[in-house]
């Protein structure tokens, strides 16, 4: 994969507008940079005013939105949740390099038929990853199917079959240009040393376009 190959964020397109808990902006074939994160991940009492002071800004500000409001919308409010990740709230059962493996496995599921990574982490509670959409895909979709893959397999090793193991929700961007992707991928090449992680609590990939950035 080239950077030439991949298709950024265009304004000018059809964009589909997802709702759950949180907003979601898809576009088809994007390149994409999402996050989700165990079910205990972040706690319900530092969420609660993270979701009234959000919900507020949301109705002042609809999208679609120009890249300076989704810059303010990722300074005021993504930032906040992944300072509470790299804090290590949980259970952070992915620690154990065996559920990460498994996360990984499921992350290349769909390698070169759904989506093509570009790079990835898991780490201890949550998970990055930016990857480029294949036409015709469904973003929603793609990340349910890794979650539920994973799930399976983590709750059968832990012997915790059934159990909720992901927050029912993600977070995405649409990543802009080449530079935008560039800051996505050392984010995610960083976000160890961040945590204050030890090698052995969390696991890594890159794709050699992700190594050139």
């Amino acid at each position: 994969m080239e950077l030439d190959e991949l298709r950024f964020f265009d304004p000018r397109a059809e964009i589909a507008h997802g709702q759950n808990r949180l907003p979601h902006w898809e576009q088809p074939g994007a390149v994409c940079f999402v996050t989700f994160r165990l079910a205990d991940a972040l706690p319900e009492t530092l969420l609660r005013d993270w979701r009234i002071e959000r919900d507020a800004w949301l109705t002042r500000h609809p999208r679609p939105w120009t890249s300076a409001v989704e810059a303010e919308y990722h300074r005021r409010f993504s930032a906040a949740t992944e300072r509470w990740l790299d804090a290590g709230h949980g259970s952070c059962v992915l620690r154990t390099m065996a559920h990460a493996r498994m996360v990984a496995e499921a992350l290349g599921y769909f390698e070169g038929r759904r989506c093509m990574q570009i790079a990835w982490v898991v780490m201890p509670n949550h998970v990055h990853t930016v990857f480029a959409l294949q036409p015709g895909e469904d973003l929603s979709r793609l990340v349910q199917s890794w979650k539920r893959h994973a799930a399976v397999q983590i709750n059968r090793r832990r012997g915790t079959v059934g159990e909720t193991l992901w927050q029912k929700d993600y977070f995405d961007r649409l990543v802009r240009d080449a530079g935008h992707l560039g800051r996505c991928v050392r984010y995610i090449r960083r976000n160890p040393e961040k945590a204050w992680l030890q090698r052995g609590e969390c696991l890594a990939w890159e794709s050699e376009l992700a190594q050139k950035l």
